[in-house]
């Protein structure tokens, strides 16, 4: 359980990087990128340590660095895809009110 805990807490981290280095971050919560990254990390924790590859000599770092990286590329997914389309969205309904 303890390299859960440091997995979730490292894609905690990279989730909240990857807000502050967003340019569009005000679109969305600062909650969101960690929150996305955390989920992603911890379901492939689950998966790889369900699959055995927690106790395998060689194999040991793969459920300790794959989650977080993971997780880091989830949150940035989740970010560049939430902050285009929030940005598109505001933009459209700004002009919609504006045309009235």
């Amino acid at each position: 359980m303890l390299s859960l805990t440091i997995v979730v807490l490292a894609a905690v981290a990279a989730g909240f990087i990857v807000w502050a280095n967003d340019r569009r971050h005000a679109k969305y919560g600062a909650a969101l990128p960690a929150g996305v990254a955390v989920v992603a990390g911890a379901l492939t924790w689950i998966i790889l340590m369900a699959a055995g590859f927690g106790y395998r000599p060689g194999l040991t770092w793969l459920p300790w660095v794959l989650p977080i990286v993971l997780g880091a590329a989830a949150a940035v997914a989740a970010v560049l895809y939430l902050g285009r389309s929030r940005a598109r969205q505001d933009t459209q309904r700004l002009t919609a009110i504006l045309r009235r």
